[in-house]
């Protein structure tokens, strides 16, 4: 299998949580690579040196308390930037009470919120469904990316991507 340019970001200040999403995360890094970052400040400097290189930001996995800037200010930030706005974005916390959550929802176009602690389950399951999306809308050749993700919803897209430029 090869290595996409689609990366996964984690953003944790805990690195004991870091090494466990990340661990959580393993099944899908053969295909896309993961990078941690522990504040919002070297999740910016990850960010941009992956798009210097011509690589995508699929999957942004944050915490909300992080040290400097709070992790719904940093994803309601890579929400406004056109560079990281089709970027899938989850908040993954224990910490963020309704009214962070709402405005990361509204002003973030959070994709999804999993509460701490989570299971490898319903975080590989969450993952996969919005890495599928983020490559479904965002890659022309998505054949490579069904042994990793959802191969039903890629084949079914692939059917339709097909009937429609053959008329």
């Amino acid at each position: 299998m090869e290595r996409s340019d689609i990366y996964i970001l984690c953003i944790e200040d805990e690195q004991e949580v870091l090494d466990a999403v990340v661990r959580d995360l393993e099944k899908l890094e053969e295909q896309f690579p993961v990078e941690t970052a522990n504040s919002a400040e070297e999740a910016r400097e990850v960010i941009e040196k992956l798009l210097e290189d011509g690589k995508k930001v699929g999957l942004i996995l944050c915490d909300h308390i992080l040290p400097g800037d709070n992790g719904v200010e940093l994803l309601i930030e890579l929400h406004k930037d056109e560079r990281t706005f089709a970027s899938r974005k989850v908040l993954l916390t224990g910490q963020a009470g309704l009214d962070d959550t709402v405005k990361a929802l509204n002003e973030a176009r959070l994709h999804h919120y999993i509460p701490k602690p989570w299971t490898r389950e319903d975080l590989l399951e969450v993952s996969v469904s919005l890495l599928t999306d983020f490559v479904i809308d965002e890659e022309d050749n998505i054949l490579p990316y069904m042994s990793t993700l959802d191969a039903e919803r890629i084949s079914e897209s692939i059917r339709t991507r097909r009937s429609i430029s053959d008329e």
